[in-house]
């Protein structure tokens, strides 16, 4: 097996490497020369459009309608995409693999996932009437150049927002190039713009003119880090300059006439030139190497690298990583290339082993460390063994050492050992996948329809599998040719067990591809209602949907089904559909009484429930101010329950409520007081209370009061008054159908103790020590002794005398002293 350096070559002070990572990638019918392609970041898959723009002889095998064809590295086609409107005038991708595809009149298509489908939106007015010239592409955003030399920035894509930059200068642009908003001092997108000698920087608010005078630049190229521009000038030289044009770091004469077709970046520290078989790859101080090749070449820059495609080939030129330029570096005596040393002569059995471990034993650690990162930076499956086997034989001699990184470096490489076999075509290097994430490597492998590979990646990584589950699922339901029972039973069997499986996004997949029937039978084995009942909805199971809705005992769930069915159904439909279930029904009543009285009114009479009806219809007469309303309320109340029998005391009730309306509209209007609203016995107190006894007893007779309730109504109405007079002359009258102790009680609450004890005389029905409390409450302590004194009641006396002072104690002594010889 041949050494990593072979690949190497040394420009300048600096080693690159070009590794070929697939071979035969397209037939050698296919023109790429008159294609334009674009690659995603990360190794991504490739999007190929033929240039619109170049003659092309025409195949009886070809397609008459335009298509995108997305390839993996390795050839492989993945997807056609059909192009039935606009002409195609610029291709990229997103750090998602999201292709972007934007056309002349300013439509840009996003395809998600490598699929058919696709979310549009457009770039304004200006740039239909104008006409799209070209785009340039970040990993969240793009910028339009229009025809006009207008400027239209994207910044994201979930929520595109096209926004117009300052109006650039006049004249036509040579080359151009953005610098992403993550390297910018205003973090906004800049856009250079190669127009007559100069070179003007335009953001969001303004257009800057660089003051170069060597050009026109052919090719503009920004560095993936955003710190160094390289620029192709006129007379066939490449400049190198910061940022900020401000230092020129390298130059480099091409001497090839003609201008090359593309100019990209490899990594942070090369920029390379393509003509049309020919590649120069400039390093620092402007050293170079030049490639040739047999067909087309196309460049596809990456974060640490760059992608050289050909018919023929696929390769990968980078910077040699400083760990495997340490290890493998010719001469190198570094601890790491010793360690790799140690363990080939291990193998070989040879003694000298111990000596190369012994010779770095105070760096061995470091060695090791080397050893692991070495072994993430090669593609050759042979080196990353060796390195590791060297990685593992000196960690096996030191006494303490961490081997989590040893260990993450082994479950890596097998990683992407699989992703970069041919067939898959995913040929990440190591810090591409520790930019993009074992998370959404599995999405790229999940939206390729490698499933197996996804789940045993998942799996092995300890990663959740229900997305690749559920993916899988989706992509079935939309593509089987089967009938809907056979997918429906292959999809829940395959899926039976498994943790996490949301059957709702694969019933929503079903019913988007009009299978109905397939996504109400996907419904079914969804355990969260929550996710069934608005798919049902959607697919007109409203029954369904209610049922799912109740059974879960979610209120909230069940408000939502019954509000769409109100919106949707007829009012009779609705009451029929929510009839037989007594939860939905309960709810609707519930809701309906603060809010829609007339539906509340249309369940009542739906239910043939009278009562609740008249009820509802009596309440609303109660709160009429205006008198016919009211009655004509009163009217249609009674009328529900004429017809039945059981309901007449409510009937009777209600044409008592009338005629006290109609009472209490005279009292209105000739007392100027208001009284319509007020009951019976409230009627009689207030006319009692403004003096009006006769009508007050009028009341009493029409609606029959009885007298007990009448004299209570009087007592504290008079009370309320302060008439004592009138309280007076009733307590000279013989008898009082409620007793006269509540008006001794209800006086003396009002305060007026004399009045009240008016009163205790004529309680006789009460025990005398009853009547003596009743005097001392009124402070009549005398007269409580005198009660005492005819009952002959010593400890009455007795008692009294301990609570009376002044005269009255004498007064009880000589009532004592009277009782007391009787006594004897």
């Amino acid at each position: 097996m041949s050494k990593p350096t072979a690949d190497w070559e040394k420009v300048g002070d600096r080693f690159y490497r070009k590794t070929q990572l697939y071979t035969d990638v397209f037939d050698q019918d296919l023109e790429l020369e008159n294609h334009v392609i674009a690659g995603a970041p990360y190794s991504g898959a490739v999007a190929l459009y033929r240039d619109e723009d170049k003659l092309h002889a025409y195949r009886g095998t070809q397609t008459a309608k335009p298509t995108i064809d997305i390839y993996s590295c390795a050839g492989k086609l993945i997807r056609s995409l059909n192009i039935d409107k606009g002409i195609v005038k610029a291709l990229g991708w997103s750090e998602d693999e999201t292709l972007l595809v934007i056309t002349t009149d300013g439509t840009v298509r996003c395809y998600h996932n490598l699929q058919n489908d696709f979310t549009p939106f457009t770039l304004g007015h200006s740039a239909e009437e104008h006409g799209v010239r070209a785009c340039r592409f970040w990993l969240s955003g793009f910028v339009a150049l229009l025809n006009n030399n207008a400027l239209i920035a994207v910044t994201r894509y979930d929520e595109p927002r096209p926004k117009l930059l300052a109006t650039p200068p006049s004249g036509d642009v040579a080359s151009w190039a953005i610098i992403p908003p993550a390297y910018t001092l205003s973090r906004s997108v800049e856009v250079l713009l190669a127009t007559g000698k100069t070179i003007y920087v335009v953001d969001a608010s303004e257009c800057e003119d660089r003051m170069l005078e060597n050009g026109p630049f052919k090719h503009i190229a920004v560095s993936p880090n955003g710190n160094f521009i390289a620029l192709y000038t006129d007379d066939s030289r490449v400049w190198v300059i910061s940022s900020d044009f401000q230092n020129r770091l390298s130059e480099y004469n091409s001497r090839v006439k003609t201008p090359p077709k593309d100019m990209q970046w490899c990594g942070n520290n090369a920029v390379v030139l393509a003509w049309e078989d020919e590649v120069h790859m400039v390093g620092p101080n402007g050293a170079a190497s030049k490639y040739f090749y047999d067909s087309w070449v196309h460049l596809i820059a990456d974060t640490d690298g760059i992608r050289i495609i050909t018919n023929d080939v696929c390769e990968f030129l980078q910077k040699v990583p400083d760990a495997s330029e340490e290890t493998f570096r010719l001469g190198s005596t570094s601890p790491a290339s010793v360690l790799l040393d140690a363990v080939d002569l291990l193998e070989k059995k040879s003694p000298k082993a111990d000596d190369n471990i012994q010779l770095i034993r105070p760096n061995l650690d470091e060695a090791v460390d080397t050893c692991v990162k070495a072994a993430g930076q090669e593609y050759s499956i042979h080196w990353q063994k060796q390195l590791l086997k060297a990685a593992s034989y000196g960690k096996s001699v030191l006494d303490l050492f961490n081997s989590d990184d040893f260990v993450d470096m082994c479950e890596t490489l097998r990683v992407l050992n699989a992703v970069r076999f041919y067939e898959i075509g995913l040929p990440l290097s190591y810090e591409q996948y520790m930019r993009l994430t074992p998370e959404r490597l599995i999405q790229r492998l999940v939206n390729r329809q490698e499933y197996l590979l996804a789940l045993k990646v998942s799996d092995f990584l300890r990663l959740p599998l229900n997305k690749i589950y559920v993916h899988w699922a989706r992509q079935k339901v939309r593509s089987a040719n089967a009938d809907e029972e056979s997918i429906c039973k292959d999809i829940v069997h395959r899926l039976d067990g498994k943790r996490g499986i949301s059957f709702e996004e694969i019933a929503r997949a079903a019913y988007d591809e009009g299978r109905s029937k397939l996504a109400i039978e996907l419904l079914d084995n969804e355990p969260r209602a929550g996710k069934q009942v608005p798919l049902l909805l959607s697919v007109g199971e409203e029954s369904l949907a209610l049922d799912k809705a109740v059974e879960s005992g979610d209120t909230d769930l069940v408000f939502y089904v019954l509000l769409h069915l109100k919106k949707k159904l007829t009012l009779a439909n609705f009451f029929r559909t929510i009839n037989s279930r007594p939860m939905a029904t309960a709810l609707v009543e519930a809701s309906a009484a603060y809010g829609d009285r007339e539906l509340l009114k249309d369940l009542y009479y739906q239910d043939d429930r009278r009562l609740d009806g008249s009820n509802l219809l009596l309440t609303e007469a109660l709160k009429q101010s205006d008198s016919q309303h009211r009655n004509d309320k009163l009217k249609v109340a009674a009328k529900l329950l004429q017809d039945s029998r059981e309901h007449t005391f409510q009937v009777k009730a209600i044409d008592e409520t009338q005629r006290l309306f109609r009472i209490q509209e005279v009292f209105e209007k000739d007392l100027g007081e208001s009284f319509v609203g007020l009951s019976v016995n409230e009627t009689i107190y207030k006319l009692i209370k403004s003096g009006n006894i006769k009508r007050s007893q009028k009341v009493q007779s029409e609606f029959k009061v009885a007298e007990k309730t009448y004299w209570w109504i009087r007592l504290r109405a008079l009370i309320s008054r302060r008439d004592w007079r009138e309280l007076e002359e009733m307590s000279k009258t013989r008898k009082s159908p409620i007793g006269w102790e509540p008006f001794f009680n209800e006086i003396l609450g009002a305060g007026n103790a004399k009045l009240a004890s008016l009163y205790i005389p004529k309680c006789t029905n009460l025990t005398v020590p009853e009547r003596i409390e009743m005097w001392i409450k009124c402070g009549l302590i005398t007269k409580g002794a005198e009660e005492a004194l005819k009952a002959k009641d010593m400890s009455s006396l007795e008692m009294l005398k301990n609570k009376a002072t002044g005269n009255a104690v004498h007064e009880i002594e000589r009532m004592i002293a009277q009782l007391a010889p009787s006594r004897r």
